[in-house]
């Protein structure tokens, strides 16, 4: 690849600086990137920085620099990043990874590794202080990444729609559907309640299915209030989007959710996604919490015997 070839569709060169919390997920998006096609330089002292960014390159830049670098000071670092950012033939931008203290110290648990900066005190210490360190660039960051209920996949995902280099038009959308009690997907950009549908978990013909069974569909469309719902949100989106890629928005992130996550949150994704795939979009489909063991009272008899139609609870 050329230098010429290495810019993107503004004539400038992307440069991503990449950091955030130890254990946040720092190193799958380095390779991430660098598998996207970005030439990838981790653990970079902040003195080589401005050296390396001047040099020519034949691709974009991918930098890794967080608490274990070196020479590291978050100051001095965001003082560099301010004068690149002055630059009119580069395209800064800054990544944080990070993730809730409770999973970064269970990922320090799983992988018997000290903290680095709590090498002879509890993980907490060292997380406590590392947040303390990085806040600043968290605070200054473009993107901020929050892998705590992400997956390795997930995160790969998440970040191949921040930082893809195809430069092709359009928007790629990822859909998902999310049980409310176990909280609203942290990447969202657009967050849809359904759980003023009505309730296939109270038939006991639909409760063991999903949303992407067929006796679920026909049980929610059933509900009065199901067409006007589905039009409106249909009809939300339709301006809404491309006023998105005018701005020049690649990746958005559409959550819908209801309680526990299998019936009425699964089969509007399902349907979105379809809906959006049907007007050119590229849609990608997940259902976060389908898998987990339902948590779920039990159908009290009287409304096993009648099939009341219950918009609450489960």
């Amino acid at each position: 690849m050329s230098e010429a070839s290495a810019l993107g569709p503004d004539g400038r060169l992307p440069i991503v600086v990449a950091t955030g919390m130890s254990g946040g997920g720092l190193s799958t998006a380095m390779k991430c990137l660098e598998d996207l096609g970005y030439e990838a330089v981790d653990n970079l002292r902040l003195s080589l920085l401005q050296p390396l960014v001047s040099q020519p390159h034949d691709r974009p830049l991918v930098i890794g620099i967080d608490s274990r670098t070196r020479d590291f000071n978050a100051q001095a670092l965001l003082a560099q990043i301010s004068e690149l950012r002055a630059r009119p033939d580069l395209r800064m931008r800054v990544l944080f990874m990070d993730a809730h203290a409770d999973a970064l110290q269970r990922r320090y648990t799983e992988t018997r590794r000290p903290h680095p900066l709590a090498a002879d005190r509890p993980v907490l210490d060292g997380i406590a202080t590392e947040r303390l360190l990085m806040q600043p660039l968290r605070d200054a960051a473009d993107e901020v990444v929050d892998t705590t209920n992400f997956s390795v996949h997930d995160t790969r995902r998440h970040l191949t729609g921040l930082f893809r280099l195809d430069g092709g038009p359009g928007l790629s959308i990822f859909v998902t559907s999310f049980a409310y009690r176990h909280g609203v997907p942290r990447e969202a950009d657009l967050v849809f309640d359904v759980r003023f549908l009505d309730n296939p978990h109270w038939d006991p013909v639909t409760r063991p299915l999903t949303g992407l069974d067929q006796p679920v569909a026909d049980y929610i469309t059933r509900d009065p209030d199901w067409p006007e719902f589905f039009g409106n949100l249909t009809r939300l989106l339709e301006p809404l989007l491309p006023r998105y890629v005018r701005e020049g928005k690649h990746y958005l992130t559409i959550a819908v959710g209801c309680t526990g996550g299998r019936h009425r949150s699964v089969f509007t994704t399902h349907l979105l996604a379809h809906w959006l795939k049907e007007r050119g979009y590229k849609v990608g489909e997940a259902h976060r919490d389908l898998d987990r063991k339902a948590q779920v009272p039990p159908v009290p008899e009287d409304r096993a015997a009648t099939g009341t139609n219950l918009r609450e609870s489960a």
